[in-house]
């Protein structure tokens, strides 16, 4: 009697009524009723609707129809044959709104509360609904865990690298727990991202480059980092690394070497760049005479930052060049920050020399640049990104010059 489709409007808005709690007992009305859903309410009612726009259908008169037929002791009986059992809407939204208390209580109730960043993050997820959503999915304790995987990060003094299976075993107990896409990984991320004063990661290599400011990775082995003359002391590395810089060739190292065998580099100056085609050619040009270098090939990874946190630590001077690209700007600007490290040749008169005749456009979220402020809007204002490879020759000057200046061995 209800189940036609010409009656699917009616049946939809009785189950809405019920839904909210609404009463019933009212009168239905379908404005631009069809013909076909004029003859199907006129045979359920078993009389004529009239001809009128409007399609009017009392609701206890439908009752009656059903009760008459034997069909369904009540309307409420008839939806829930059709449909299902009717949601409790109301109730539902109480359940949620206590398992949304619950849920940012206990993260509020974290050591991490006292920290900024922390209070920030829990304020953004409660405030746009994404813990509601995470509720209704079933994901309620993707809250709980993202703190523990939190609270695990920032209670790591040592070095902070951990493969990222690793951190959610401990963390959860469930070593998937951050598998890439899944609720407790977004809430993490979103967090490290306001930690680091950034946008949330809109892309999976923005997400690897947060994931690899927080010291975790995917693969011990696939982190590496170049160094040319990079002397150190610890067996069996620092034995290896001497050996590369008695041949002045560049050396390879692991995540995996650093953390099973941690070093100490002893040189008293440090050279970073981005782009191994510098030290391609420092190795060519200046070889076992060329200072202490270390390539990031592009955003640095974890075992780079272990490294450089080692040599800064035990007194190094860090001398950090990048692209002149946001991506460049923002890692020049947390090697200053974490590594105290100084800018090398990272100045507007820098840009300026390297921009002529090339450059790309530039891309990405525009960064700030504490060094020299106007270096940032600068590039702003032209919208070009220079590569490190249009610098190599100055850059190679000043690390042959540094050279020229250094005691003889």
């Amino acid at each position: 009697m209800l189940g036609s489709p010409e009656l699917g409007w009616l049946v939809d808005r009785i189950r809405s009524r019920l839904e909210r709690g609404e009463p019933i007992d009212g009168t239905m009305t379908l404005v631009g009723a069809t013909p076909a859903q004029r003859k199907a309410a006129a045979r359920l009612l078993g009389h004529g609707v009239g001809r009128g726009t409007s399609l009017s259908v009392p609701l206890p008169a439908v009752a009656a129809e059903l009760w008459r037929a034997a069909a369904a002791p009540n309307l409420v009986a008839a939806i829930e044959v059709l449909g299902g059992p009717v949601r409790d809407l109301a109730a539902e939204r109480a359940a949620d709104l206590q398992r949304w208390g619950d849920s940012l209580s206990a993260a509020r109730s974290s050591w991490l509360s006292h920290l900024a960043w922390y209070r920030a993050w829990l304020d953004s997820i409660g405030r746009d609904g994404s813990v509601t959503r995470l509720i209704r999915q079933g994901h309620s304790d993707a809250i709980q865990q993202a703190t523990a995987v939190l609270e695990r990060l920032h209670a790591d003094t040592d070095d902070g690298s951990m493969l990222i299976t690793a951190l959610a075993e401990v963390a959860t107990g469930d070593e998937r727990a951050l598998a890439e896409g899944g609720p407790v990984a977004s809430l993490v991320l979103r967090a490290l991202a306001i930690r680091e004063g950034i946008q949330p990661p809109a892309s999976r290599d923005a997400e690897q480059a947060l994931w690899s400011a927080a010291g975790v990775v995917s693969d011990d082995l696939a982190s590496q980092v170049m160094v040319l003359n990079l002397r150190a002391s610890g067996e069996p590395v620092g034995r290896w690394l001497g050996e590369a810089a008695d041949a002045g060739q560049p050396f390879r190292l692991t995540l995996r070497q650093l953390a099973a065998a941690p070093v100490l580099p002893l040189a008293l100056d440090i050279y970073v760049c981005a782009s191994s085609a510098l030290m391609r050619a420092a190795a060519d040009t200046l070889g076992v005479n060329c200072p202490a270098l270390v390539c990031t090939e592009g955003a640095p990874s974890v075992a780079c930052t272990r490294l450089l946190q080692a040599a800064a630590g035990s007194g190094s001077a860090v001398h950090w060049h990048a692209d002149f690209s946001w991506s460049g700007l923002r890692s020049t600007a947390t090697a200053l920050r974490r590594l105290q490290a100084q800018p090398w040749l990272m100045g507007v008169a820098d840009y300026q020399a390297a921009l002529p005749g090339g450059g790309q456009s530039l891309t990405g979220q525009p960064e700030a640049s504490p060094w020299e402020p106007q270096l940032s809007e600068l590039m702003r204002v032209t919208g070009r990104a220079v590569g490190e490879e249009r610098l190599v020759p100055e850059l190679l000057a000043e690390l042959t010059e540094h050279d020229a200046m250094s005691p003889r061995r």
